[in-house]
């Protein structure tokens, strides 16, 4: 890592904990700064804040008093969850004090190249495919930012050897300045967080901060397959690469079922180790970032061909009596369970759908799940998806939760079925998170493997 003196003996208040927030104390520490970490979760229940005040650094934790921003600090990093209309961070901004994310810092001390990536859906597959392309290349793709690894953390200890794919989120986005991938993509851009950001505008600008401080000698990746990534193309300094299913570009895409790159036939469609027609998107991006960095297409293809998947995105979980068990846990949109169902033959596939309600209707759904050979419906949203499932003409039975939905599907299911968890729906209505909706699927599949 890069010993930089941009914070020494400066004092700086990091906002909420977590992975990153932990992450970021620690290196602010040892960077010289004088730490002080707030955390609205109490100090007997937050074993993070309890480390960090063993190694010395000053936490105050059970809530976010305002009056400590009388403090003078120089400097806040916020976890990225923490909205921007959050009361300390609004007072922060109106003391002018600058407010970064740990993104940020992991850019400023990184000895590694960066390649960013973003976008609304395929991200994490897609960070995990360039990983492991680059790996298997020689260049050390190391995962890193949302994706589970703090970004700052994996930073301290990349060399020049290594190279950081690191996945960013939108709202890790807000919070940058000097931040400089040498290759960004942006996998697609869809109305999500709005919530958040308040306008699809406002979440666009956030999407589009990766590029902020890019020079034509740096590579900007696209999907042309969206007008808006067209738009964008033009309001660029890098140079811009792009992918596309639908047209010949000068870049990454599809020409019959093959996969190309400027003239360069890298692997078939059907090669690919995971299916739909998302994923083919992934590839293209992961092709073009691939061919930018040297990465020969023998290499490529090897590896697009034996990727596995991601945990809880289109995961195969396995097969029992002839009957497929796939995982798409992360769907939360209907745009993700469109994707996800886009790789299989309907009318072999039981798909589990339902979750928080949004108070959104599934009629975007209705073409996408007509065919269907059943749907096992759960959670807060049942009642609406139950009336797509209705106009699409779709049978469905009710569950009661995952594990319920699981071995109700089974029962329905004869060889050479696919039973599909992808919920169209946020977890937050049963579950904590994606994850532990998608873990009780897996559970019961070896559950009922026995």
């Amino acid at each position: 890592m890069k010993h930089i003196t941009n914070f020494a003996n400066k004092k700086v208040l990091v906002l909420g904990l977590a992975k990153s927030g932990e992450s970021a104390a620690r290196l602010l520490d040892k960077l010289g700064a004088i730490v002080t970490v707030n955390d609205g979760k109490p100090f007997e229940e937050n074993p993070a804040a309890q480390s960090l005040l063993e190694e010395g650094i000053k936490v105050v934790t059970g809530g976010h008093p305002l009056e400590l921003l009388d403090e003078e600090f120089e400097l806040m990093v916020k976890n990225p969850g923490i909205r921007y209309d959050n009361p300390m961070v609004k007072k922060a901004l109106e003391k002018k004090i600058p407010v970064i994310t740990e993104v940020e810092l992991a850019y400023l001390i990184s000895d590694a190249p960066i390649i960013g990536i973003t976008g609304s859906n395929g991200k994490t597959t897609t960070t995990t495919m360039i990983a492991e392309v680059l790996t298997a290349g020689g260049q050390n793709g190391l995962l890193s930012g949302n994706i589970g690894f703090p970004a700052s953390q994996v930073a301290t200890t990349a060399t020049k050897n290594d190279t950081l794919v690191m996945e960013l989120s939108s709202f890790q986005l807000m919070g940058i300045e000097t931040f400089h991938p040498k290759i960004a993509v942006i996998t697609n851009l869809m109305p999500t967080h709005i919530d958040y950001h308040g306008s699809f505008e406002e979440y666009v600008a956030a999407k589009w901060n990766i590029q902020n401080n890019m020079t034509k000698t740096d590579f900007l990746v696209l999907n042309f397959n969206q007008t808006l990534a067209k738009e964008l193309a033009a309001k660029t300094q890098a140079t811009v690469v792009p992918f596309s299913t639908k047209e010949r570009v000068d870049g990454a895409y599809l020409e019959g079922n093959v996969l190309m790159f400027r003239g360069e036939a890298i692997l078939a469609a059907d090669e690919l180790g995971v299916p739909g027609s998302h994923n083919v998107e992934n590839a293209l991006a992961t092709i073009a970032v691939a061919k930018l960095r040297g990465i020969e297409n023998q290499v490529i293809k090897e590896t697009l061909a034996g990727f596995g998947g991601v945990k809880h995105r289109l995961q195969y979980v396995g097969e029992m009596n002839h009957v497929k068990f796939y995982n798409d846990s992360k769907s939360t949109n209907i745009l993700a369970t469109q994707k996800a169902l886009s790789g299989f033959d309907n009318s072999k596939v039981i798909l589990i759908a339902g979750g928080l309600d949004r108070g959104n209707e599934f009629d975007e759904l209705i073409p996408d799940i007509q065919g269907l050979k059943k749907m096992i419906i759960l959670g807060e949203s049942a009642a609406r998806v139950k009336r797509a499932a209705a106009k699409a003409d779709v049978s469905y039975i009710d569950a009661t939760d995952v594990k319920d939905a699981t071995r109700k599907a089974f029962a329905e299911a004869q060889a050479g079925d696919i039973i599909l968890l992808s919920p169209a729906n946020a977890s937050w209505d049963m579950y904590p998170n994606f994850e532990v909706r998608g873990d009780e699927f897996i559970t019961t599949f070896e559950e009922l493997k026995g």
